[in-house]
């Protein structure tokens, strides 16, 4: 890991307005990330972390403050600019896995590379054979259970070499035995490249297998801290 900034977060805040007023979900959140650091965010139900993570991943605009991604500054790019910075640069893993019901498994994974005007197919075949899924490539979502789609969506995620991996609850939807089993994936291969990871969880054995921990509270980061 080297001494470089891969995220800079600047004064982040986002607020909506409801019934009863203005409402902030971030309030002036700042934080760097090292180059191939693994930090968590952390909080309790409505903290902030998924909203945050949107942010950070350009996926939404900020009420005000900034996101630099790898000397990028974020919200000066338009949405098209964006997109593209993402499919170069960022991989996701979601709690819901997002995997295209109409695609098999291969297809889903050629995806990303497909869009960024990359070779696919072997890579693909590649990255599924890494999270084990050999005998299931053509296999559609239904067809899957809940882990092997959580590994699909992990060959999705790594197969385009991420710089950046943004991970919202990856094991919530999963038993205790296949999210031990996509966590200890996940670390595997992050530590087979200089990956920078993100990853939102509730849950403190996952943010313990990370670096670092910021803690969200009410939209505001509270006592972060390394994990030694």
């Amino acid at each position: 890991m080297n001494n470089t900034y891969s995220i800079e977060v600047k004064g982040l805040s986002r607020r909506v307005a409801d019934s009863s007023g203005i409402l902030d979900i971030l309030d002036n959140v700042s934080f760097s990330i090292v180059t191939g650091e693994a930090v968590a965010i952390t909080g309790s139900s409505g903290s902030g972390k998924s909203t945050l993570l949107g942010l950070m991943a350009g996926l939404d605009t900020p009420t005000s403050g900034e996101v630099i991604l790898l000397g990028e500054s974020l919200f000066d790019l338009s949405e098209e600019q964006r997109a593209a910075f993402r499919a170069r640069n960022v991989g996701f893993v979601f709690q819901s896995f997002q995997l295209l019901p109409n695609l098999t498994a291969i297809e889903n994974v050629m995806l990303p590379l497909e869009l960024a005007g990359r070779p696919a197919r072997d890579a693909a075949r590649h990255a599924l054979e890494i999270v084990g899924l050999t005998e299931r490539l053509h296999h559609y979502p239904r067809t899957l259970s809940g882990g092997e789609q959580q590994r699909v969506s992990l060959a999705r995620a790594f197969v385009v070499q991420p710089r950046l991996l943004f991970v919202d609850e990856p094991t919530g939807s999963l038993d205790e035995h296949n999210g031990a089993l996509v966590i200890d994936l996940m670390f595997s291969l992050l530590e087979e490249r200089e990956t920078t990871l993100v990853l939102v969880t509730h849950d403190p054995l996952l943010a313990a297998r990370c670096q670092r921990e910021i803690p969200l509270h009410g939209g505001r980061v509270v006592a972060p801290h390394a994990h030694v």
